[in-house]
């Protein structure tokens, strides 16, 4: 994405966009817990699949313009220790995993995320090194909300940050390895909605490669996602399904 485009969107206005979608998505599953087989909620589901290939992109994008990568990275995990008490008391979740799936908010899978590009790009490491570095993180993230593709999928994507065309291609592989998985072993309609994640490249194909003339939409977005699922964590106990600690 290297061309810098008169017309299109920004990336301030496609996290807007990510930020709605993943509140619709997130309000859904509390209102209707479980994989409802009804149109419209399916259809909500559908609107909050474009979230997560947002971040996944932005994440890339920050690695390739971020000054301090050693500061983005320490960033991230802390983000990602805050969201993990968000995203369990939201969904009422253990706080410590007890699972292998959705023990764990996506940040987690992200912040490796640039670990794994700082992998990948160095020259400092052999490659067993390497290979042994991705195995253990891909363990480690596989927990987490869409699991290890929302750690290996940024990398890639940045990898081919000079053709939309191959980061198209990557996003459909990682997203279709997530939405079989999701067919197989958890529910075959949702597995089916999970492959509505691509719709994002319809957003994303119109990034013009400008932040916007608004500085503070990361710090926005750092303290909106904990802060809208602790809401949703509180509406949870308020309605009578779980209590304040899972």
């Amino acid at each position: 994405m290297t061309e810098i485009k008169t017309r299109g969107l920004n990336s301030n206005q496609i996290k807007l966009i990510a930020i709605i979608a993943m509140t619709i998505d997130h309000v859904t599953w509390l209102l209707f817990p479980g994989c409802q087989k009804i149109w419209w909620v399916i259809l909500l589901h559908v609107i909050g699949r474009l979230t997560a290939p947002i971040m996944w992109f932005f994440i890339a994008e920050g690695f390739h313009y971020t000054r301090d990568v050693k500061k983005y990275i320490g960033r991230l995990f802390v983000f990602a220790v805050i969201s993990h008490f968000a995203y369990n008391f939201a969904g009422g979740i253990p706080f410590i995993p007890n699972g292998f799936f959705n023990m764990t908010s996506v940040m987690w899978s992200l912040a490796w995320a640039v670990v794994l590009m700082v992998i990948f790009t160095t020259d400092r490491l052999p490659q067993w090194a390497k290979i042994v570095l991705v195995i253990l993180i891909c363990f480690i993230t596989f927990p987490s909300d869409w699991s290890t593709v929302a750690a290996m999928c940024p990398v890639y994507l940045y990898l081919n940050r000079d053709s939309f065309k191959k980061q198209s291609l990557t996003m459909l592989i990682w997203v279709a390895i997530y939405a079989a998985v999701y067919f197989i072993f958890m529910d075959k309609v949702y597995g089916v909605v999970q492959m509505c994640a691509l719709l994002s490249l319809l957003v994303l194909k119109n990034y013009n490669g400008e932040r916007g003339s608004w500085k503070g939409m990361k710090w926005f977005f750092y303290i909106y996602y904990p802060a809208h699922l602790f809401v949703i964590g509180f509406l949870r106990v308020m309605m009578g399904n779980g209590s304040i600690f899972p």
